[in-house]
């Protein structure tokens, strides 16, 4: 007989991809990826050029058809990055939800409220909704914003615990990230969306038997996800409010799902942790430091400098086939950034 939460998968998945996934595809195979390129240090190095690129597309070099380079002295073009940053209020603590606001706060405040990128805050709570502050440059009327915010008490934890409560913070999660993801694909610019949580549960830890419709219903979450945020031009970060001494995860535990999703018979729960999915799209993990203002403010120097490569993807022998991204620069001791892959359509 089957688990509820074996049924819930197979629900949940076909609900979220009947949200998103399944909108009519653009015609045009034009892919455009923001990488990030850092030094030692982590400082963003500009002034590279589109020669020092490789593009690499399930191994076969590709040709760039665009290329821009962001910030750094660079003229700008087109709207400008935004940065959003998330409290999620379904997976973290009480008590750590208030810290999180005060570190928020702390970053809003630093050089006098002057931001170097338009920023909004936005509040997952449980009704799965997520609300945002207006985008503004200015940090203290963010902050007057955040002091209005309703950050009430949680009612998942109080009326429902175990594996059935985990149920619904995941739903809730992916829902919230699914929502915010759909609504910025209309949006132009990219976006860099902080997102402040341990992560939500339930694909750490937790064994079970998964039927082919449910690995289908996953694979077709992970699509969606994948196809929508890449769409959106969101590069997702995830810092861990609870801080390394006290996270019962951490990198090794979930650094085995970072690679793409092949195939439906691949896939499992921790396809779809927020920790994974931040990595696929070029994004960073932080879970070593309590002081989330600084985190937050390394977050946002990928954003300051930057380049906007495009390409056309590939056709595919069948649907949702996965292609393999690689950017490969002709500099020494350089880290790049960028989307881990995209899923490709005949």
């Amino acid at each position: 007989m089957r688990t509820r939460c074996e049924s819930w998968i197979c629900l949940f998945s076909v609900s979220l991809l009947s949200g998103f996934a399944q909108q009519n595809r653009p015609a045009s195979r034009s892919i455009t990826l923001d990488v990030a390129v850092t030094d030692k240090a982590g400082k963003p190095v500009a002034g590279l050029q589109q020669k020092d690129f490789t593009l690499l597309d399930n191994k076969q070099p590709q040709k760039i058809l665009s290329f821009q380079a962001v910030g750094g002295g660079a003229a700008p073009a087109g709207p400008p990055v935004e940065v959003i940053l998330v409290v999620d209020e379904v997976n973290t603590p009480f008590t750590g939800v208030a810290i999180v606001r005060e570190q928020i706060e702390k970053f809003l405040g630093q050089n006098g409220g002057a931001l170097a990128l338009p920023v909004s805050v936005a509040l997952l709570d449980d009704s799965g909704k997520i609300v945002r502050t207006p985008v503004s440059r200015d940090g203290k009327t963010l902050i007057a914003d955040v002091d209005q915010a309703d950050f009430g008490l949680r009612t998942i934890r109080k009326s429902v615990t175990g594996i059935f409560g985990a149920e619904d913070q995941q739903q809730i999660s992916l829902q919230g990230l699914g929502q915010l993801a759909d609504y910025e694909t209309a949006r132009p610019g990219r976006k860099l969306v902080v997102w402040i949580s341990p992560g939500w549960p339930l694909f750490f830890g937790l064994s079970m038997q998964l039927s082919s419709q449910d690995q289908q219903g996953i694979f077709s979450s992970v699509v969606g996800l994948s196809d929508v945020m890449r769409r959106a031009r969101i590069t997702l970060y995830n810092i861990d409010p609870v801080g390394a001494t006290q996270s019962e995860m951490h990198m090794s535990d979930y650094e085995q799902f970072f690679k793409g999703v092949k195939k439906p018979g691949q896939a499992v729960l921790a396809d779809l942790g927020l920790q994974p999915l931040a990595y696929r799209t070029g994004g960073r993990i932080f879970e070593e430091s309590n002081d989330l203002a600084a985190e937050i403010a390394t977050c946002v120097l990928d954003g300051t400098a930057y380049y906007v490569l495009g390409f056309d993807g590939l056709p595919a022998d069948g649907p949702n086939e996965y292609h393999e991204l690689e950017i490969k620069i002709d500099k020494p001791k350089l880290t790049v950034r960028t989307r881990s892959g995209y899923y490709a359509q005949p």
